[in-house]
């Protein structure tokens, strides 16, 4: 066997670019893909990939961040289940009452030592495998899925909570039922995969059919002029208030026209300030810089809005559908599916 600094080469130290996938409505067709198609649940959580050397476990970032230090459970877990040599690609989630919790995830970012000894503690975090870059340091990528798949299954054998191996199959209809089941545990969706695609870094080589439902949200803000909106700020009634619970993605110029048409200036006191840090419009993303919204006389919009929620606001942009001036904007509420 080679020496240790040798077991991984350059070209597969980290940071490396994970493959990726492209966003697709329901569920694809059979001829969507070459090969067979491969389906697997959509799990909300960090993506990370797992370096396994000799003189060191490392957990890293879609965005190329050494995220080791924020999960020390999976770090140490992973350095006893993962020979060295090994690369694999998954996602890092944190369970909480039967459901994921991607909102204590995105905690850990922000914690102090102390904090965070806290976090692991009263909610530790897990491993979802689903894909496997190298073994015994040789390169994987250029294998077919169905091949890697083989290796990351080998390699679960050695595995127990809190790694696992995400499930996979190639029956259509389980996946149709997993794409309807899964909702209730915060799972986003479906993944689709060929079985004879090679692991290509940087490319959305892969499908993913995200749960996508309509609801009704306020929206009493807009990023742009009045007269030409470029997105929707929403809210919902949260503890007694109106929150902002997310934006919208950019609007084209036939839902501008359509929006504008029934936005009128705000008049009095409004439930919002004028300029709010970036966070408050996504909770999940870390750039705080402050940002300025046109205030509206609030006005109910449908939009169309996919699984991840945090309880508090969605992780993903909202995708605008019409405006309901039949609708009062105190009538609109939280929908059930939401408080679950």
């Amino acid at each position: 066997m080679a020496e240790s600094g040798e077991l991984i080469h350059a070209k597969l130290r980290p940071p490396l670019e994970v493959a990726l996938a492209k966003a697709v409505k329901g569920m694809p067709r059979i001829s969507s893909m070459p090969g067979q198609m491969l389906f697997e649940p959509k799990v909300d959580g960090y993506r990370v990939v797992i370096f396994s050397e000799e003189e060191r476990t490392s957990l890293w970032s879609r965005q190329g961040k050494d995220l080791t230090r924020y999960f020390p459970e999976l770090q140490e877990t992973a350095r006893d289940m993962i020979p060295p040599g090994c690369v694999v690609d998954g996602e890092a989630v944190v369970w909480s009452e039967g459901r994921l919790n991607f909102e204590a995830l995105q905690r850990r970012l922000s914690a102090g030592r102390e904090g965070l000894l806290s976090m692991v503690q009263e909610l530790p975090a897990s491993f979802i495998g689903f894909d496997v870059l190298a073994v015994a340091g040789r390169d994987a990528r250029n294998l077919p899925l169905s091949d890697r798949r083989a290796l990351l299954e080998e390699l679960g054998k050695l595995w127990s909570p809190p790694l696992s191996v995400c499930p996979q199959t190639s029956d259509r209809e389980l996946a149709s039922e997993w794409f309807e089941d899964v909702k209730g545990a915060g799972f986003e969706g479906v993944m689709v995969k060929s079985s004879i695609q090679p692991y290509l870094g940087g490319k959305r080589i892969w499908l993913k059919s995200k749960h996508i439902s309509e609801l009704d949200v306020v929206c009493a803000a807009v990023i742009g002029p009045v007269e030409q909106p470029t997105e929707i700020v929403a809210g919902l009634p949260i503890g007694g208030e109106l929150r902002i619970v997310g934006r919208s993605s950019s609007l084209n110029s036939s839902d501008r026209r359509s929006l504008a048409g029934w936005l009128r200036p705000a008049v009095g006191a409004h439930p919002w300030p004028s300029s709010v840090r970036g966070t408050a419009l996504d909770r999940f993303n870390r750039d705080a810089s402050p940002v300025q919204l046109t205030l509206v006389e609030p006005v109910v919009v449908e939009v169309g809005a996919d699984a991840a929620w945090s309880g508090k606001s969605f992780r993903h942009s909202l995708r605008f559908r019409r405006v309901r001036p039949e609708l009062d904007p105190a009538s609109v509420e939280v929908p059930a599916r939401l408080q679950q």
